[in-house]
């Protein structure tokens, strides 16, 4: 068998037939045997081994949920045997450090931990990181093998490694909502850009050369440390990984194509494209996202669904006094500029907003005062000492993450209607001239949780470009409207903004929420 499969693992179950592939003597015959209990075989499969690669393939009629199952692989007197096999729904979990942060980081981590015993039936498996010039057919290396998580061999192994809290505490809640079996593939590396994670035919998308970075050095915004991120307070440890085009997608999800897949949960942005191209990420994410699909849909023999469902989470938090809106561009970027997913450049998309989910005091990613080089301080043309701001990162909180992550998974990949995943977005402003009043309507009722404070802004006639960005002070919430007072601005308003800075508001307090708790994503 290939190197992603093995004990414990989950397969996909119906209706997409799980894939099964491995490596033989080029022109013998691979026969494949599912058993149930008491070794009764369920289906058996035989499969060719094709030259000149030496891979075989078979695909699995599909299979309800359930186990435990044993598979045998045989070729001429050898075989290799599975154990302890369940079906059930597989999602992958990728992205850089946010996604990468173990269980041991977050908070309550022990509370976390301990209640790994409690899930059986999600199960974890890990891709090292790696980096290929060419796509690769399997992977070199593994991390963690197809495990029963436990609380230090593989939730808690370290910081920066496996298991990722965000996946983890995704797939727990799916197994409780689902009462099936869950398994979790993590694919991440810290400090790497989109590029990096994206396919040669994606980039060309959007018009970026395939070679940028390798005719000279690589970009770098340090300089290269271990691959996997220590909990080190370097000020630019979290900016570490490969930048390179496409060689995280050659290594580390190039050789996962064959797998079935349900779903794909994704955090990655900050800071690698915070600094990197953010201006190309209103093309390169939807890229990055139909392509994975289109290889995914291929890889497995149209049993992963072309429309994967695909789940991310908006942009955090970083510094208080940012030198630019960087952040806040990139998160509306994630959206494909349109502010609200899923939406026709992003269908069966979903989206957790984790702009008020920030945490200053993470010891994990923290900015000190000091001295450091780095390409981020090279594009803002800032001093190296005041580039250091302090913040973190890498908030401890993946558990409202993953729980808004779990909304949308239900609502969009597992078509569950009346379930509102996403917080109240406008529909229209309405200008009162002669009382210099906007009125805007939301979606959805609200639940105001800071009324002083300066999230709106309007864009004034005054100077169209630059625009001239005017605060808009909140004169009063209503069931669904919010009334602003347009001040200085005159009697044409150009825009208007919401939530446009890189740290927007305190814990679970910005302006705007929904009944549900959700938070109102910023807009342009």
């Amino acid at each position: 068998f290939a190197s992603s499969y093995g004990d414990h693992m989950v397969l996909q179950r119906e209706p997409a037939g799980a894939v099964l592939w491995g490596h033989g003597e080029p022109g013998a015959v691979v026969t494949v045997t599912l058993s149930g209990a008491g070794g009764l075989v369920i289906m058996k499969k035989t499969a060719p081994v094709k030259g000149p690669s030496g891979t075989w393939t078979a695909v699995l009629d599909p299979m309800d949920q359930g186990g435990p199952y044993t598979l045998i692989a045989e070729q001429g007197s050898e075989n290799v045997t599975l154990w302890d096999i369940y079906f059930g729904d597989v999602w992958l979990c990728s992205g850089q450090s946010n996604m990468a942060m173990t269980v041991l980081q977050v908070a309550n981590a022990s509370q976390e931990l301990a209640a790994a015993a409690h899930y059986p039936y999600v199960r974890v498996f890990a891709v090292a990181p790696a980096r290929s010039d060419v796509e690769l057919e399997d992977l070199e290396q593994i991390a963690l093998p197809w495990s029963i998580p436990t609380a230090t061999e593989n939730l808690g192994h370290g910081n920066f490694t496996y298991f990722s809290a965000v996946c983890w505490l995704l797939g727990r809640s799916l197994y409780e909502a689902l009462g099936i079996p869950v398994g979790l593939v993590e694919a991440a590396w810290g400090g790497t850009p989109i590029e990096a994670w994206s396919s040669h035919q994606a980039l060309q998308a959007c018009g970026l050369p395939e070679d940028m970075g390798r005719a000279k050095p690589p970009l770098r915004f340090a300089p290269p440390l271990s691959p996997v991120l220590s909990s080190s307070t370097s000020p630019h440890q979290h900016l570490s990984g490969p930048q390179t085009p496409s060689v995280l997608w050659n290594a580390m999800i190039h050789p996962l194509l064959h797998m079935a897949l349900r779903g794909i949960a994704w955090y990655q942005g900050e800071p690698a494209n915070a600094f990197l191209h953010t201006d190309r990420y209103n093309c390169t994410f939807p890229a990055l996202i139909a392509d994975w699909r289109r290889a995914f849909h291929a890889g497995s023999a149209g049993q992963t669904e072309p429309l994967l469902p695909f789940g991310f989470v908006q942009l955090s938090t970083y510094r208080r006094e940012s030198p630019d809106d960087s952040f806040a561009r990139l998160r509306w970027h994630q959206t494909a500029d349109l502010g609200v997913v899923p939406n026709a450049r992003m269908p069966g998309t979903f989206m957790a907003v984790a702009m008020d989910l920030g945490d200053e005091r993470s010891p994990y990613g923290r900015r000190v005062l000091g001295r450091g080089e780095g390409v981020g301080m090279k594009l803002l043309g800032t001093n190296p000492i005041s580039f250091l701001f302090l913040g973190s990162i890498h908030p401890r909180d993946k558990q409202n993450v993953a729980h808004r992550l779990l909304l949308g998974a239900r609502a969009v990949a597992y078509g569950d209607k009346d379930l509102v995943f996403q917080g109240p977005y406008p529909t229209r402003a309405v200008l009162e001239v002669t009382r210099g009043l906007l009125n805007v309507t939301y979606s959805q009722e609200l639940v105001c949780r800071q009324r002083g404070a300066q999230a709106f802004e309007v864009c004034c006639s005054s100077k169209a470009s630059p625009c001239q960005w005017l605060p808009a002070p909140v004169v009063a919430v209503g069931s669904r409207t919010v009334t602003l007072a347009l001040g200085g601005c005159g009697t044409l308003v150009l825009g208007l903004r919401y939530a446009w800075a890189e740290w927007p508001c305190e814990y679970q307090s910005c302006p705007l929420y929904n009944p549900q708790g959700l938070p109102a994503p910023p807009f342009l």
